[in-house]
C-alpha cells in the first residue's frame, strides 16, 4: 500500500556530520533538516526559517469519522467474540476470541480518548445509523448474518465464526485503506493507530484462514 507522507512526518535529520570542536563561546553545530522528495524527485535541504516553521499535521474530519466508524466496527467484533463461550468447546477458537476481545476493547478505549481529547462527540447518531443496514461499513455483518452466527453451535459455529470474522477484519483493513486514499491519517496519532489496526488485523486474518483450512480438511 502506498502512503503519501505529510511534510511534518517526511523529515529526516541529516547524519554523518564531520567532527568538529567548539569553544564555550561558539554555538553548537546544528544538523540541517532535509525534506524527502517525492519518488523520482531529489531531496531538499530546508532553510532555518523553513525548518522552524514546520508543525505537525493536525487531525481532520476524515480522521474523526474514521475513529467514530471504527468504534462501531469494534463493537460488533466484541459482540461476535462474546458468542464463543456458550457455542463451542474448541480451545483454539476460545483463545482466539479472548485475544480479539481484549485487543478490540483496548483499541476502543484508545479511540474514545482520542475523540475526547480533540473535542469530538463520541455519541454520533449519524455514525450509529452507518454501523448497519444499507451502506454499512466494510465488513460489518448484516442482521441476518449475526442471527445465523448466534443460532450455530459446535463445529458449524467454529467455521461460521472464522468466515465472518475474516470478513469483518478485512473490512477494517479496507477502512484504513480508504482513510489514506481520501487524504486522512496524516496526524501522527491517527497514522500510528491506523497502521496498528492494519498490521494487527492482517496477522489475525492469516491465522484465521489457517484455522479455517485445518477445519475444512
Amino acid at each position: 500500500m502506498r502512503r503519501t507522507l505529510g511534510i511534518g512526518t517526511a523529515l529526516a535529520l541529516a547524519l554523518g556530520l564531520a567532527a568538529c570542536t567548539t569553544t564555550p563561546d561558539s554555538p553548537a553545530p546544528t544538523s540541517p533538516v532535509v525534506q524527502l522528495g517525492a519518488p523520482g524527485e531529489p531531496n531538499r535541504t530546508l532553510s532555518p526559517d523553513e525548518a522552524g516553521a514546520i508543525t505537525e499535521p493536525q487531525h481532520t474530519e476524515l480522521d474523526a469519522d474514521f475513529m467514530l466508524d471504527m468504534i462501531h466496527h469494534h463493537d460488533q467484533a466484541i459482540e461476535m467474540t462474546a458468542l464463543v463461550e456458550k457455542r463451542t468447546d474448541d480451545r483454539d477458537i476460545h483463545l482466539l476470541a479472548e485475544r480479539m476481545s481484549a485487543s478490540q476493547q483496548d483499541e476502543r478505549t484508545l479511540m474514545v480518548s482520542w475523540l475526547q481529547e480533540r473535542g469530538v462527540p463520541v455519541n454520533d447518531q449519524g455514525h450509529d445509523a452507518h454501523a448497519s443496514g444499507e451502506g454499512a461499513m466494510p465488513g460489518m455483518l448484516s442482521d441476518e448474518q449475526m442471527a445465523e452466527l448466534e443460532a450455530a453451535e459446535g463445529d458449524a459455529f467454529d467455521r461460521l465464526f472464522l468466515v465472518y470474522m475474516i470478513q469483518h477484519h478485512e473490512g477494517a483493513v479496507q477502512m484504513v485503506d480508504e482513510l489514506y486514499a481520501a487524504g486522512g491519517g496524516q496526524e501522527p496519532a491517527t497514522d500510528q493507530f491506523a497502521r496498528h489496526v492494519e498490521s494487527d488485523q492482517g496477522i489475525e486474518i492469516a491465522r484465521m484462514q489457517q484455522m479455517l483450512a485445518e477445519r475444512a480438511g
